[in-house]
Parts: structure tokens; C-alpha cells; sequence
């Protein structure tokens, strides 16, 4: 169980602290521990879910940004000590341990930048073939949903653009200290086979992110920063709203915004 020291100092970061043992296993046993020898855990805490993927047959790194917590972990986990990182994940190059290896990535994630660590995840998407954790629920559920959904969004299709997203259980909040007032999810990712699109990457990420910067409106109008042409503003696709494309359909809408542009 969390102590007070450990919610005082991790209340900045949105962070609720799992006890129980048995939820622990379970998140850690969602590793497949395929295509990869290497496992960041972003924000153990007191280490509840590091204990278990210390038993398993891979090498564990963990990432955490509170002083207090990282002294915990070298004081009562002696072999993971040299692979303590007392770093903000979001700022930190993870290169700097893994200097282009794959690895994978799990943690109890903090509310509060858990959408941030999943936009790190894709920057780094070439080397996690997996990335599995805890959300709150309706972010987990979001990351995992399809179009027509009123959840689906940026986090569902530039995730899914790369990785089979799947909703693995649901966590009830009795299960923190302090309790949280929502529900949590736990998610599995597994990058796809061929994750390089074939659309232009960085134009795809520009696209998502703005038809859903204004999702109530139709492609055509929450485009128009893109100079569309006559011709192109006249195919079909650009009469839907966001939230009714596919993964596949975005990336077909940006081949067709890269042919407008030459």
C-alpha cells in the first residue's frame, strides 16, 4: 500500500497507487515478451508492478521523476538499481539507454500526462513492438475505439495507424490509494507487421490532428489550411466528418493531399 510520503509526492502528477498484488500481476503478465529483451516501466512508484517484471525473462529499466520514490526503489530493489532512471519520461531521450534497441513499455500511467506518453510511444514507434498499461478508462477506451464512435479520435487513429490496440480489463477505483473517481483501463498494444504507411508520415500525423482539431465540421471546411483545389474539394471523402474515417481512409485522404499539393 501507498504510504503518505509517496501521495504527497506524486499528487502533482495525477498519480493514483495501486495495492493490490493481484491487478499488479495481471497488468505485467499483459507483456508477450516478443521481439524484444528490454522493458520500461514509466513511473513505478514503490515498485507494486516492478516486482513482477523483475521475475520475468527480460531486462527491466523503470523511469520515474520523484526523488523520494527513486531512493525506495534502489533501497529495496538492489539488482534493479543501475537501471533506475530519475528522469521526466516526456523529456527524456530514451536512446540514451536503449541507443536503438526495441524495447518495451508498461506502467500504472498518471492521468494526467497518460495521453502525452502515448504520443512519445509513436515517436519511438520503430523500436516498441509493444506497449501495454493502465489508463483512466475512457482514455483506454478512446485509444482502442473505431470510427463512428463518439470517443474515436487523434489517440485512436494515430495509434491504431501503427499498432492492434486492444481493450484487455477494466480496474475498479477501490483498488488505488488515493481512490480515483473513475474507472481504469488496461490496454494492450502490438505494433503491426507493416507499421511504415504508405502515405508521407508527418503529413498523416498534420492531418489527423487537424480535421479533429474541429470534429463537428466536414473535412472540407476543417481542412481549408490546406489549399484544397477545386477538384479535390469536389471528392465525396471530403463531405464526412472526421469521426467517419477509418485508419485506412486517413491515410488514403493524405495520399490524396500529397498528389493536390504536387
Amino acid at each position: 500500500m501507498a504510504n503518505q510520503h509517496q501521495v504527497k509526492a506524486k499528487k502533482h502528477l495525477g498519480q493514483h497507487f495501486l495495492k493490490d498484488e493481484n491487478v499488479a500481476r495481471k497488468i505485467a503478465d499483459t507483456l508477450t515478451l516478443k521481439g524484444y529483451e528490454n522493458v520500461l516501466e514509466i513511473g513505478p512508484g514503490m515498485g507494486v508492478l516492478t516486482k513482477y517484471l523483475l521475475e520475468k525473462d527480460v531486462t527491466t529499466y523503470v523511469i520515474e521523476i520523484d526523488s523520494e520514490s527513486v531512493e525506495y526503489l534502489k533501497n529495496h530493489y538492489l539488482t534493479l538499481s543501475p537501471r533506475i532512471i530519475e528522469q521526466d519520461v516526456l523529456k527524456f531521450d530514451l536512446n540514451l539507454i536503449f541507443k536503438n534497441r526495441p524495447f518495451a513499455i508498461i506502467g500504472n500511467f498518471p492521468y494526467n500526462i497518460s495521453s502525452q506518453i502515448v504520443f512519445k510511444l509513436l515517436d519511438f514507434r520503430k523500436q516498441v513492438p509493444e506497449f501495454t498499461g493502465m489508463f483512466q478508462k475512457e482514455v483506454a477506451q478512446r485509444i482502442c475505439s473505431n470510427e463512428g464512435s463518439k470517443v474515436y479520435g487523434i489517440l485512436s487513429v494515430l495509434t491504431q495507424a501503427f499498432y492492434h490496440a486492444e481493450y484487455v480489463f477494466t480496474v475498479p477505483p477501490t483498488v488505488f490509494h488515493p481512490t480515483p473517481k473513475v474507472d481504469s483501463g488496461v490496454l494492450r498494444l502490438i505494433r503491426k507487421k507493416d507499421f511504415v504507411l504508405s502515405c508521407d508520415e508527418e503529413l498523416f500525423f498534420k492531418v489527423v490532428k487537424t480535421a479533429f482539431g474541429q470534429r463537428r465540421k466536414t473535412l472540407r471546411n476543417s481542412l481549408k489550411t490546406f489549399n484544397l483545389s477545386d477538384n479535390l474539394k469536389a471528392n465525396s471523402i471530403f463531405g464526412k466528418r472526421p469521426e467517419q474515417l477509418s485508419v485506412q481512409a486517413f491515410i488514403e485522404l493524405t495520399e490524396l493531399l500529397n498528389q493536390d499539393k504536387g
